[in-house]
């Protein structure tokens, strides 16, 4: 199982509490986000992880060289910002499998992986996406699926009642996805997944798991809670 987290964003909204730091990195009692997704990966049996770096990445390299895992650890770095999905694309490079699990550096979304996949092998996908269901929220758009779990829309962020929100976890079709011959620069969600959403071979793996999204001053409070018996 490789994992490729992306893991260079800038945090532009956390600038308030976490400064000159890489999102990822953003302490939480007093260990970096980072941390508890790598926790995540090995009780998930991940084999290799992937980290694609950007900004101040070399805050990571340096906490990388204090790390023992039970998986290997590898990284690619952007010279210049590439989106997501140049991202993606960059740490590619680096795997070898025909499908490679793709993580946010600053979402944890804690999914059975080994289920996620055998749903995504069952369902003959070239892409599953993790979906989580949520109430009461205008921060996401939402992922409308058919009776099949196919994949039929994504939808803007507005207010919704009740809805599945993209999680932020992608098993995805490494070689497919390198065939595309998409620009070097640009965002997996909307060049590549709104893209494709008609061939209708893209599919929903709903999961009601714990999520986070550390991208806001007020969930990265949260986190400093319920990440504590995490350690």
């Amino acid at each position: 199982m490789e994992c490729i987290i992306l893991a260079g964003g800038m945090g532009t909204r956390l600038q308030s509490v976490v400064a000159d730091l890489p999102k990822c990195m953003a302490p939480v009692n007093g260990k970096p986000f980072l941390h508890y997704m790598f926790n995540y990966l090995e009780e998930q049996d991940c084999t290799k992880v992937i980290l694609s770096l950007g900004y101040k990445h070399e805050h990571v390299l340096e906490w990388l060289t204090t790390q023992k895992r039970s998986f290997s650890i590898d990284y690619v770095i952007e010279q210049k910002p590439l989106g997501t999905g140049g991202g993606v694309v960059l740490a590619m490079q680096k795997a070898t499998g025909a499908y490679v699990i793709v993580l946010n550096g600053d979402t944890m979304f804690r999914v059975d992986l080994d289920k996620m996949f055998k749903f995504h092998n069952s369902k003959h996908a070239s892409n599953t996406l993790a979906l989580k269901p949520m109430t009461d929220f205008e921060r996401y758009g939402v992922v409308r699926l058919d009776e099949h779990d196919r994949i039929t829309a994504f939808e803007e962020k507005k207010h919704y009642a009740e809805g599945l929100i993209n999680g932020g976890v992608y098993v995805l079709d490494r070689i497919g996805l390198l065939k595309k011959g998409l620009p070097e620069k640009f965002s997996l969600e909307q060049d590549y997944f709104e893209q494709i959403v008609k061939e209708g071979i893209m599919f929903g793996y709903v999961s009601n798991e714990y999520f986070i999204d550390i991208g806001i001053p007020s969930d990265y409070d949260r986190a400093q809670q319920d990440l504590k018996n995490l350690q």
